[in-house]
């Protein structure tokens, strides 16, 4: 059977920078065949711009007829990226049960910001016994809080026990808004309010983000006759429908990355290997074993929160092509910093806007002393204008001030309060900051050639004009300060995968540590103690500058590291070889002597013997597990069923506490007739 013959699979990956398109066949070996692959810059101001131009090419390239894909399958770091640079839509909290302190806990205070909180009476105990609810605070505020936030997020105490009291408030709120509204016990079943509570929030927010996405590429494909299902990756390597996506977008969280080690896996054919991912935004490292990615059962920790969202033991760093450069305060010698933030590469700029960008940089390159503000831009990311609700007055004054060219910041800002506010607005995704990065450095040295390396060089001689701690300028040319910024990336490299090693290990100061080894690596007079270390694995370098910035990555880690031919559309490529899998889980406590409560979904039922509940809970799962499935986009579900019992021995006698009863169902994505 030939390639023409068998179904056609599209894979997309929408970055922070590029959105990357690769069209795929299970014919031509037993790893399919890459027929066609390309690239398109990620869009974010109208999402099917970008990819448009990166699915167009590819079905240029590879002559294909649009309908003869029969499954498209989208991978995406638009989450993980919100998330680490603190972005997303503004929504409002309600915690029914808690009280302020609550709070406190696992984050969930810095997570909330300045975003609306709303405490309710009610919630339930452990064994789902309920509290007077009362929402007739929460249906005062509805009014206001409408018209100011993009979505809700509510968690009750206890929820998993018994969701009554969220799916109360939950009908309240769309009957009142309209809005979209996440109830925590949807996510997750395990204990722990508060961080429950805040990865319901964080999914709240990004409900509007991944809805762009999902609206953005299905009209795409109606446009071009694609009448394919539609999949997303999922955090954890596993792939579930477009519609379940929108409805649960915290589980995309890492969903770039996950998809990635899918794609390592299929092209290097390792089993064992640090997959180190570089994009503009982030460096993303994990750890294959015999094949398959470590998850963490704990929760993906994504921009510093810890989730409650299993997926891919990924530690995410914000370090990649497009990552801000800064000097290091208050040292004679300062070092070159990168990250955590993204700024618009200027040679992106430049390439866009021109004129506009150019004139500036030559401006304040005639002046006589640098500024601080030097080669920065401001300009808006084109959302909607309805995801700027709620902007204080100094903050809209500024926004109005920024347009959809870029403008000088020495221009815009007027103090030191103003930087402030400028770095709110970055903060709520509605405006970007244009800057010297490394994908500006890779210009001025002609190892990239993708943008405008002119405006890329003026903005590397205004670097150079930086002065260190003797009041000398920092480089002695645009040449010398790339190979500067270069070099930083690739040892922060190293640093990170070596630090990923080492948490894996369950040592402690693992930071500390890899910046030592490395440091120690490359310093001309490494000191006394002769330090060394090198990893059990090679790495695997995926990403499309990746053979680029990691050319000297070996000799620093100790091992090889292999750059596949298609790691430029790693993730695009993991996002159509992987399978559906969902899972459900049910409870089973003893709130009283003989008596057995199952929870189990969205429902609570007593029985009055052990075996007929975890019969219950065991049907109860295989039926959701099942439902989920379908949802999730497989029509050929295998359903593994596992029982996990807390019990104790009193006197002789065995003492039921509680079953934990899970259903895991998994099978191949449903494709087009």
């Amino acid at each position: 059977m030939t390639a023409k013959t068998k179904p056609l699979f599209l894979g997309i990956d929408t970055g922070g920078t590029y959105t990357d398109a690769v069209l795929w066949s299970e014919a031509g070996g037993p790893n399919g065949k890459v027929l066609a692959k390309a690239k398109a810059l990620t869009t974010r101001h109208d999402l099917a711009v970008g990819i448009s131009g990166a699915v167009d090419a590819v079905l240029q390239k590879a002559g294909t007829d649009p309908a003869a894909i029969k499954l498209v399958s989208m991978s995406t770091t638009l989450a993980t990226n919100a998330l680490v640079e603190g972005q997303g839509g503004r929504v409002a909290l309600v915690m029914i049960g808690f009280s302020e302190g609550d709070l406190a806990r696992d984050g969930l205070k810095a997570a909330l910001g300045t975003d609306p909180v709303v405490f309710c009476p009610g919630g339930h105990d452990v064994h789902g016994n309920a509290a007077k609810l009362d929402l007739s605070g929460l249906e005062a505020v509805l009014p206001e809080l409408g018209a100011s936030v993009s979505g809700f997020a509510v968690c009750a105490y206890f929820a998993t026990r018994n969701p009554a009291h969220e799916l109360a408030a939950r009908d309240l709120i769309r009957e009142k808004t309209g809005l979209p509204v996440t109830a925590s016990h949807e996510l997750s079943a395990k204990l722990g309010g508060p961080r429950r509570a805040l990865t319901t929030l964080l999914n709240a927010r990004l409900i509007s983000m991944i809805d762009r996405l999902v609206a953005a590429t299905e009209g795409f494909l109606d446009d071009r006759g694609i009448a394919a299902p539609l999949m997303v990756v999922r955090g954890d390597g596993a792939l579930v429908s477009a519609a379940f996506a929108r409805q649960r977008p915290i589980e995309t969280i890492l969903s770039g990355p996950a998809a990635s080690l899918v794609g390592a896996r299929h092209m290097t054919g390792l089993d064992d290997a640090v997959v180190s991912d570089i994009g503009g935004t982030t460096t993303d490292v994990a750890v294959l074993d015999k094949g398959r990615p470590r998850l963490d059962p704990e929760g993906a920790t994504v921009g510093g929160f810890r989730t409650m969202v299993e997926a891919v033991a990924m530690r995410t760093f914000g370090l990649g092509g497009d990552s801000e450069v800064a000097l290091e305060d208050g040292v004679l010698s300062p070092k070159i910093l990168l990250g955590p933030r993204r700024l618009v590469p200027l040679a992106l700029a430049g390439m866009v806007h021109g004129e506009a960008v150019t004139s500036e940089l030559e401006r304040q390159l005639r002046a006589p002393n640098p500024g601080r503000m030097d080669g920065r831009f401001a300009v808006r990311t084109g959302v909607p204008e309805r995801l700027a609700a709620g902007l204080t007055a100094p903050e809209a004054r500024l926004y109005e001030a920024i347009g959809s060219v870029p403008l000088a910041v020495d221009r815009l800002l007027t103090s030191n309060a103003q930087n402030a506010t400028l770095n709110r607005l970055v903060s709520r995704g509605l405006v970007h900051v244009a800057g010297f990065t490394p994908s500006d450095a890779a210009h001025v040295l002609g190892k990239q050639a993708n943008w405008d390396a002119a405006t890329a060089r003026l903005g590397a001689e205004l670097f150079t004009r930086k002065r260190d701690g003797r009041g000398q300028s920092i480089a002695a040319s645009p040449e010398a300060i790339s190979e500067r910024v270069l070099t930083a990336l690739t040892r922060l490299s190293a640093e990170v995968i070596l630090e990923t090693a080492f948490a894996e290990d369950g040592l402690d100061g693992a930071a500390t540590v890899a910046h030592a080894l490395v440091q120690r690596a490359v310093d001309a007079h490494p000191g006394i103690a002769r330090l060394s270390v090198a990893l059990d694995r090679p790495v695997i370098g995926l990403g499309a500058s990746a053979p680029l910035h990691y050319t000297g990555l070996a000799e620093l880690v100790g091992n090889d590291c292999v750059v596949p031919e298609d790691t430029d559309v790693a993730n695009a490529l993991g996002a159509v070889v992987g399978q559906v899998r969902v899972s459900a889980e049910a409870r089973v406590s003893q709130p009283k002597e003989g008596l057995f409560r199952v929870a189990s979904g969205e429902t609570v039922r007593d029985f009055i013997d052990e075996a007929a509940a975890i019969a219950a809970a065991e049907t109860d799962v295989r039926a959701i597990a099942a439902g989920r499935a379908r949802d999730a986009g497989t029509d050929s579900a295998e359903i593994e069923v596992a029982s996990e019992f807390r019990v104790s021995t009193v006197e002789g006698q065995r003492m039921f506490i509680e079953a934990h009863v899970v259903a895991v169902a998994s099978g191949r994505p449903r494709i087009a007739v």
